[in-house]
Parts: C-alpha cells; sequence; structure tokens
C-alpha cells in the first residue's frame, strides 16, 4: 500500500485508510466485537495504517473495538477519533465542544482506545455555541499536553477553518466526498486545503454503497439503516441516480475492474492529499477497495467521468434538512 501525507503536516497514512462506523453503527446489524477486531487486523496485514472512529460511534463500543484490534500494532497505525456530540441515554442529541467538555472526551477516547496520545481529533461538527478559536485552544493544549497529535475538524466551513488554523494548525478535514459529493470542489474545502496545506479525508468515498452498483430502486433499507432517512436513497432518487453507476460500469468494464474501485480511484486521482476512508463489514470487499490503490486511470478516463458528471443531475440531497443545518457547510 502507498502512503500519502495529509497536507503540509507530515502525517503519513496509507493511500486508503479503514472507516470504522459501520462495524457496529449506522446501517443496522454490524459485526460481533470478536468478528471487528478481527477485520480491522485483516486491514493492518493487508497494508492499511490509518483507522478513523469516534466516541458516538456505538456510542463508545467503536473505539473500544478499534483500540483492542490495533493495540498489538500500535506503532505502524493512525489512529483518527472524534469530539464535540452531547451524548445523553446512549443517544447523540446535540453539539458540545466546550473545552472542558474536550478535555474531558480526550481523556474518555484515550482509555478505550488504550493508547497514550490520539493521532489525529476531530472536532465532529462545528458547535454554533462555542468559537472556534476556544475549539482549537483546547486541542492546541492538549497537543502540548502530548495527549494529541494533530487537530482535524469535520464538515466545518472554509472560514472556520482559516480561524481554526491561526490558534492551531489544522491537519486534516474530514468531509464526505465522491463522485455524487463533490461541493468540496466548489465551497472552498478544496481551497483551503491547498492554501494551508490541510489534507482532506473523504468519507463515504463509495456514497454509502450506492456507487458500489450493489443498490437499485428495489433496495430494501431497514429502519435502523442510517440510509433510510436520507432522500438519495428513496427509490425514486435511487432509480434516478442509476445514470451514475452507468458510467461506472463502462469504465470498470473496461480496464476489468469494480465500481467501487474505480470510484476510489477517481477520489485518489483528484489531488496528492486527498484519502478516502471507505469502511466495509466484509473481507472480500475489503480487499477489494484497496486494490483501487493500484488502480489508474487514464487521462481518457478521467475526462470521460468529469463529461457525463457535467449532464448528470444529482437526485436528492445528501442529507435531510435538520442533519444538513447541524454541519458547518
Amino acid at each position: 500500500m502507498k502512503k500519502r501525507y495529509l497536507g503540509n503536516s507530515r502525517l503519513e497514512v496509507s493511500a486508503i485508510g479503514y472507516g470504522c462506523m459501520g462495524l457496529n453503527h449506522g446501517y443496522g446489524t454490524g459485526l460481533s466485537r470478536s468478528e471487528g477486531i478481527a477485520l480491522i487486523r485483516d486491514a493492518v496485514e493487508l497494508g492499511v495504517t490509518f483507522f478513523d472512529t469516534a466516541e458516538v460511534y456505538g456510542p463508545y463500543t467503536n473505539e473500544e473495538i478499534v483500540g483492542e484490534a490495533l493495540r498489538p500494532v500500535r506503532d505502524r497505525v493512525v489512529i483518527a477519533t472524534k469530539f464535540g456530540m452531547r451524548i445523553v441515554g446512549g443517544k447523540m442529541v446535540g453539539t458540545d465542544s466546550r473545552p472542558e467538555q474536550i478535555r474531558s472526551v480526550a481523556e474518555a477516547s484515550l482509555r478505550r482506545l488504550g493508547v497514550d496520545t490520539i493521532d489525529l481529533f476531530y472536532q465532529h461538527r462545528v458547535d454554533p455555541a462555542v468559537p472556534i478559536e476556544d475549539v482549537a485552544g483546547a486541542v492546541r493544549d492538549l497537543i502540548a499536553q502530548g495527549k494529541v497529535r494533530h487537530f482535524g475538524l469535520s464538515e466545518a466551513g472554509e472560514q472556520t477553518v482559516r480561524r481554526a488554523h491561526a490558534v492551531q494548525n489544522v491537519t486534516a478535514l474530514q468531509n464526505e466526498y465522491s463522485l455524487w459529493t463533490r461541493e468540496a470542489e466548489t465551497n472552498g474545502i478544496f481551497q483551503v486545503c491547498t492554501d494551508l496545506g490541510i489534507g482532506l479525508v473523504a468519507f463515504s468515498p463509495l456514497g454509502r454503497g450506492f456507487l458500489t452498483g450493489a443498490m437499485d430502486k428495489n433496495t430494501v433499507i431497514g429502519e435502523t439503516d442510517f440510509r433510510h432517512q436520507l432522500p438519495r436513497f428513496t427509490p425514486a432518487a435511487m432509480e434516478k441516480n442509476q445514470a451514475l453507476t452507468d458510467v461506472l460500469k463502462r469504465i470498470s468494464a473496461e480496464l476489468s475492474a469494480t465500481l467501487a474501485q474505480v470510484a476510489l480511484a477517481w477520489i485518489l486521482a483528484r489531488r496528492p492529499w486527498i484519502v478516502p476512508i471507505p469502511g466495509t463489514t466484509k473481507l472480500d470487499r475489503l480487499k477489494e477497495n484497496l486494490a483501487a490503490e493500484s488502480l489508474m486511470l487514464s487521462a481518457g478516463n478521467l475526462e470521460h467521468i468529469d463529461r457525463a458528471l457535467k449532464e448528470i443531475h444529482v437526485e436528492g440531497a445528501r442529507y435531510p434538512a435538520h442533519m444538513q443545518a447541524a454541519t458547518g457547510l
């Protein structure tokens, strides 16, 4: 597995990371603890060095799984986790990035992960009640204490990033980015990453599974599956968005690759400082995703994709209104 640096930070990670959320959170029935640990260890053996989790996944149990799985190889991996969500009775009920809360979450995450230092500590969502300068200052203090190595932001707007970076260097932004979610190219995120030397960690790079070609208008999404409430996953939207997977099918056939591999290779070709973090609960899918790192799209392939995307209207917002409002974008 080739490596990439997240911006100018010199934080080196595998070119494709692993998003751990879906192991036991978000998509209905996940894996058992032992199965999740085994799959993470398989990922390490396959060359993955970058693992993403958060206190809210589970909540809390995802960090425990990641920590136990990676303990034997701690010196070989980069672990990212997140703060900033208010959790009451096992449910996320808003944001909380008060400095004292950030410190408390850091201590708890260190315990659950079983590590001395969190490699990358993201604010999960911008908290409108707390100035971003106070957030950055709290993480700066944790870095000075050796409890955190790098600071990140998730789904923050360009100006918020610039204000935070003025207090404490931002190493990475974690935003949704994929063939059907390209707003980062035009809403200032690509620009601020270029200007300040920040890496972009692309979550949901496979469109929450849709871009793999495994879903269509007849796919039944369970009520406990996070996608059940997303506008892009209604039967009507999936039928219209089939135009995207049709493009991927043509190119994947030409390259003897899978749709997922083409979608990930496209992201890797966009900028050298972008690292996608697809998630999966299946070893064969994990291997398939990681093989995208060696798939080289030609200039003709990339032009074909870009030309097609200009003609395709993506049906449905990526979040319902109340969830979109919780982002800083």
